[in-house]
């Protein structure tokens, strides 16, 4: 649904998925949606615009860009829409690679499928509508009923889900979807861009974070992290008194306001609010921290695996995940040794663990260095799509 220019992670690895396809000799095709980038002219008003990229081909289409919760559901199923009228372009054989959300895409697969002969791989980024619901987002008896038999019908509907984890593979079974559907590839991250460089660099230079012991956030303030986001605020102001401890959120989102109205509330001067940095800066702003963080709220924990999980072990920092004991984050941090996972609601609690890792040098490098071994091992960039490639290829061989 999103895709560069735009912010965040999921742009950069579907930019990343169709440049490695392309270069594969691929026919490749991304439909998506235009940028909600102010002040861009080349995307002002416009319903449809075509472009090419590395190889493949872009069409971009107009959707809503309201940020509000409603404002977002009507932006998926006109997106949704936009794909459909897509289906009538493919050819027998072709491949839809349908990232979810939205869960509506299952629609486009089907239609697809009966329509043109096609086949659709259904990624699982998110669960569905579990995430709306525990987010109180979908709170009406009616809709969260009709929600979830969508969820049951767009599985039952679909001949291949791809899920990020174990925890989400867990997640569909319970469910009652077929387990021959089901292939676990994670997120990858590319360990070759994302690497372990200095600490004083030049964005640590530009905000002045050289010299700090910086405990970062960077990524989308969404609904799925917010609450656990106000317990790291908790955490500042137990340690504001420590000079040289620093919190940096940086990125944007519709929580973004009410972040920095509670810290201002609790008159936080330990922490800095940074807007999202470019992408080719992204090594150096991560090297600009001590412990990068990673915070799901707790009923959430299941529900979600951020890719900057990922990202965050390529860059050799140690990681402070804040989930749910049980939750894949969770997992993933205490089998592979690169942090420490604490209670996502105990503002003391993560208090306490920044400063355990404040006070271990050697520890932290530890952490990172394991963090690091395992993301070049497993969530490697060429290694993770080559998966990808080769289930979209086995369903190709089965139309032709």
């Amino acid at each position: 649904m999103y895709f560069l220019p735009e912010f965040g992670s999921a742009p950069i690895l579907m930019n990343e998925l169709a440049t490695y396809l392309a270069e594969r000799g691929h026919n490749t095709e991304v439909i998506t949606t235009i940028p909600r980038l102010d002040g861009n002219l080349k995307y002002k008003k416009r319903i449809c615009i075509k472009e090419s990229n590395s190889g493949f081909r872009i069409k971009r289409y107009w959707t809503n860009m309201t940020s509000t919760p409603a404002g977002r559901f009507v932006a998926w199923n006109i997106y949704t829409f936009w794909t459909i009228f897509n289906v009538f372009n493919i050819r027998k054989g072709e491949i839809l690679f349908l990232r979810l959300p939205p869960l509506q895409l299952g629609l486009t697969g089907f239609i697809a499928q009966k329509i043109k002969g096609a086949k659709a791989l259904l990624s699982v980024q998110d669960i569905h509508p579990d995430l709306a619901i525990e987010s109180g987002i979908l709170k009406n008896p009616l809709a969260m009923k009709l929600a979830k038999a969508l969820e049951k019908w767009v599985y039952k509907k679909s001949e291949e889900i791809v899920v990020i984890s174990e925890g989400f593979k867990e997640n569909l079974l319970n469910k009652d979807v077929d387990p021959q559907k089901l292939k676990v590839i994670p997120n990858w991250v590319d360990t070759d861009f994302l690497r372990p460089l200095p600490k004083d660099n030049p964005v640590a230079q530009e905000f002045s974070l050289a010299d700090k012991f910086v405990v970062m956030y960077s990524g989308t303030i969404t609904l799925s992290s917010y609450i656990t986001l106000e317990r790291i605020l908790e955490a500042a102001s137990h340690l504001k008194n420590e000079n040289d401890i620093v919190f940096a959120i940086v990125g944007e989102g519709m929580k973004k306001q009410n972040l920095k109205e509670k810290a201002d509330q609790l008159g936080l001067q330990n922490v800095r609010f940074l807007p999202f940095q470019p992408y080719k800066d992204l090594p150096h702003l991560l090297a600009s921290s001590d412990v990068l963080l990673v915070p799901l709220d707790k009923e959430k924990s299941d529900l979600s695996v951020p890719s900057k999980l990922y990202n965050f072990m390529a860059a050799g920092r140690p990681i402070l995940g804040l989930a749910d004991r049980l939750s894949e984050v969770a997992r993933i941090i205490n089998e592979t040794n690169c942090g420490m996972s604490v209670n996502p609601e105990d503002g003391k609690g993560i208090a306490e663990a920044i400063e355990t890792l404040k006070n271990s040098k050697s520890r932290c490098a530890e952490l990172g260095a394991y963090g690091r071994k395992y993301a070049v091992e497993n969530f490697a960039k060429d290694k993770v799509l080559k998966m990808y490639e080769d289930a979209m290829s086995s369903l190709r061989k089965k139309i032709l």
